[in-house]
């Protein structure tokens, strides 16, 4: 070991020479020193040590010090005991019922047009809304190969085309249509259709600016014929009837003197007779009397006229057809109400949801679909709530961008799905008041709260929480009051009115509480 530890020479030696490190004689170290050199060689590992014993050490002294909060708490007595009071309030209370509630629009429902009458393909040309467009009475649903499809109210559907001389409650519905667009269409509670409501169509049309539906040209012609028809047989009636009147009048006053005379000349030839002539001659004159006579009273008798009264009852029943014939193509002419040209729909006015058809295209069934105009909130309420509602109650909707006031429109009782049974709850429809259009698309599809104050106080009254009431021996109501919070403590006999939100309405039997009193709910 001494040969690895020897010292070389201060002077390197040759790289040849060999030294004998046994030869070198080691030196003599004193006790100190061997000490010194310990600490000199060693001086930061004793320095860590002595700071890591002194830390040691204090933190065994802190540790003697420091007492945790739980232990502290522990180790504390019980706080002595006192009054837990709250300060009577002056606040107004309310009740109310607070429910969620979908925002869409309701009825919706899918809208088909007649096409059975079309003569070719039922081709929309035009007229197509946009959705959320208001049908309302009088507007145009669509244009079909050129023509009007015009809304009116209803909910019988169209199944046959209107025109004069029909009757049933189809024609109703349509008079009672024609009057809700202000158009006069006759007594709305006749079913028949007659000329005043052909005139009613032909205002329609001109309303909503279309022409009215008419027969064309061959309508015009078949009224034609039917006019000369009537000319023609008017003119049978007026000839049987001259012949008619002519063997019925009275004879000429020719035939009546020329008939006298020869009665007369008779008369005197048989004077003269009887006079100067033999009795043969007398016989003569008296034959010639009767005769003249008898000639008389043919030539100035009635004469038989059945012929020609036949032939005037002929022309007049010629006369009846042709006029009925002429009525009929008059009607004919009027104008009427195509099946495929109106669509009746309930609950006036309507938004139109969704498109199937667009312009070009043919129809093949629904053409779109509809709902009500308004947008409605629909809630559910327990029977419990349901009792306290009423329809016209105002309520409070929780918009997006603030509260808005709304109406109770409906309470009914809610339907329960097929093969399930009654829910025992009810359907609350509410009505907001006037949202505009950014309102609506922001709510319209969504989930509101809404509340509906079912009780309030007037204005503000002394209210408690409701842990401050107690009841006495006679089960009146009564707070404990504690006068600038002393331990002394009154008992106050009060009367109770409206509980809501946690607090109860009181008022005190002799007077004596006021806002600010200090009253005891714990201990």
């Amino acid at each position: 070991m001494s040969r690895l530890f020897g010292r070389r020479a201060a002077t390197e030696p040759d790289a040849t020479e060999v030294i004998d490190l046994d030869a070198v004689a080691p030196p003599t170290r004193s006790g100190s020193q061997g000490w010194r050199r310990l600490f000199a060689g060693n001086r930061v590992i004793w320095v860590m040590a002595t700071v890591a014993i002194v830390a040691l050490v204090v933190g065994l002294g802190l540790g003697q010090l420091i007492v945790s909060p739980g232990q502290a708490a522990a180790d504390a007595d019980a706080p002595a005991g006192g009054l837990i009071t709250v300060p009577i309030e002056n606040r107004q209370l309310a009740n109310d019922v607070t429910m969620r509630g979908d925002a869409t629009y309701a009825d919706s429902v899918e809208v088909s047009i007649e096409t059975g009458e079309l003569a070719g393909a039922p081709i929309v040309t035009g007229q197509v809304p946009e959705v959320a467009a208001i049908f309302d009475t009088a507007s145009i649903a669509l244009e079909v190969t050129g023509r009007p499809v015009i809304v009116l109210p209803g909910d019988l559907p169209v199944y046959r085309t209107l025109r004069v001389g029909v009757s049933g409650p189809d024609v109703l519905q349509f008079k009672q249509g024609l009057n809700a667009a202000g158009i006069d269409a006759g007594a709305l509670d006749s079913d028949v259709f007659d000329a005043q409501t052909a005139n009613a169509v032909t205002a329609l049309y001109a309303k909503v600016g279309y022409p009215a539906p008419s027969g064309g040209g061959d309508v015009a012609i078949a009224v034609s014929g039917a006019e000369a028809g009537v000319t023609s047989a008017q003119a049978s009636v007026d000839s049987a009837n001259g012949a008619l009147t002519t063997v019925q009048g009275a004879a000429s006053n020719v035939d009546v003197v020329e008939q006298g005379n020869l009665v007369r000349s008779a008369e005197r030839a048989l004077a003269l007779a009887r006079t100067e002539g033999t009795p043969n001659e007398i016989a003569d004159a008296e034959e010639s009397v009767t005769l003249a006579v008898a000639r008389r009273a043919q030539a100035l008798a009635p004469r038989d006229a059945s012929a020609e009264q036949a032939a005037v009852t002929a022309a007049k029943a010629e006369l009846t057809r042709a006029n009925e014939t002429l009525s009929d193509a008059r009607d004919g002419a009027l104008a009427y109400l195509p099946a495929g040209e109106v669509l009746y729909l309930p609950g006036l006015p309507r938004r139109v949801d969704e498109i199937s058809v667009k312009r070009g295209s043919s129809i093949t069934g629904p053409v779109m679909r509809v709902s009500g105009a308004t947008l409605v909130i629909s809630g559910s309420a327990t029977a419990s709530d349901a009792a306290l509602l009423e329809v016209g109650a105002p309520a409070t909707l929780a918009m997006p961008d603030g509260d808005q006031p709304a109406t109770i429109t409906s309470v009914l009782p809610a339907e329960p799905a097929t093969g399930e049974t009654a829910s025992g709850r009810f359907t609350v429809l509410f009505a907001p008041d006037a949202l505009t259009d950014e309102q609506i698309q922001a709510v319209q599809g969504s989930n509101v709260r809404v509340r509906v104050p079912v009780s309030s106080t007037e204005g503000d009254v002394l209210a408690v929480p409701l842990a401050a009431l107690t009841a006495g021996p006679g089960g009146e109501s009564r707070v404990e009051f504690a006068p600038g919070g002393s331990a002394d403590t009154v008992l106050v006999e009060v009367t109770t009115g409206l509980a809501a939100e946690g607090f109860v309405e009181i008022t005190a039997v002799d007077g004596s509480l006021g806002v600010g009193d200090l009253v005891v709910v714990g201990r």
